[in-house]
C-alpha cells in the first residue's frame, strides 16, 4: 500500500481533485481515464453512487499503471468509510465532519479530508486526526474564508470545494488553499452524454492549466 503521507502530498501536488459525481457505472472508467489524460491525477468517485465500491475498484484497476490516485467522496459515516477503503480508495472525503470516519481512515492508513466551515469544526477535525480540511461549500463564503480559518488555527491545509471554477481558482490559491476540488467546472457532463471523451479530456486540461497558472 502506498504511504499515507505520499498520497497526501500527491493530492497537494495535483492541485485539483476531480469530483466524479452522478456518472453511470458504464461511463466511470472512460470518464476517469479521459480526466486523467487531461492532467488530473487525483480522482474522486462519490459514495452516493449505487455501486460506488465497484466503481472505485474499476477506476483503481484501470489506472493502476499510471500516476493517478483514486479516492472516495461523500463518505458520511464509518460504515461507508470501511466499504470504500476495502474497494481501494486511497483517500476519503466528506461534506461533513464525522470523527468516526476520521478514526476509520487513521486506523487504515488512508488520507481523510472531512468537510468543515467554521473554526470550531476545523479545530475539531484537526484534533481528531484529519489530514486536509475540505472547505465546503466554498461558494457560500469565498476565498477570504480560508484566511478567516487559518487566522486563529495557523497554517492548516485547506481544500476549497463547491463552486471553484477556472475563473476563480487563482483567488483560492492566492488565499492559501493547498488544493481544490472541482466537479462540473472540470467534468464536462454534456460531453459524457455524447461519449465525447476528447471533450471530457479537454475540459479537464483547461482546469489543470488554470491551476498551473494560479500556482506559477
Amino acid at each position: 500500500m502506498t504511504n499515507k503521507r505520499d498520497i497526501q502530498q500527491r493530492i497537494v501536488d495535483s492541485g485539483v481533485t476531480a469530483v466524479l459525481r452522478g456518472i453511470d457505472e458504464e461511463d466511470i472508467v472512460p470518464v476517469a481515464e479521459a480526466v486523467h489524460e487531461g492532467g488530473v491525477t487525483a480522482l474522486e468517485v462519490t459514495a452516493d453512487a449505487k455501486r460506488c465500491s465497484e466503481m472505485i475498484a474499476a477506476v483503481d484497476r484501470a489506472t493502476e499503471d499510471t500516476d493517478a490516485i483514486v479516492g472516495a467522496g461523500t463518505v458520511m459515516d464509518a460504515a461507508a468509510a470501511r466499504n470504500v477503503i476495502e474497494a481501494g480508495a486511497e483517500f476519503v472525503l466528506a461534506p461533513n465532519l464525522n470523527e468516526d470516519v476520521i478514526d476509520v481512515c487513521n486506523r487504515e492508513g488512508v488520507v481523510c479530508i472531512p468537510g468543515v466551515m467554521t473554526p470550531t469544526e476545523a479545530a475539531e477535525a484537526m484534533e481528531a486526526g484529519a489530514d486536509i480540511l475540505k472547505m465546503f461549500p466554498a461558494s457560500t463564503v469565498g476565498p477570504g474564508h480560508i484566511g478567516a480559518l487559518q487566522g486563529p488555527l495557523g497554517d492548516v491545509p485547506i481544500m476549497p470545494t463547491g463552486g471553484v471554477s477556472t475563473e476563480n481558482v487563482a483567488d483560492y490559491f492566492d488565499a492559501g488553499a493547498v488544493a481544490v476540488g472541482a466537479g462540473s467546472a472540470l467534468v464536462d457532463y454534456d460531453a459524457i452524454e455524447r461519449a465525447d471523451w476528447d471533450a471530457v479530456r479537454g475540459s479537464a486540461a483547461a482546469f489543470v492549466e488554470a491551476v498551473e497558472d494560479a500556482r506559477s
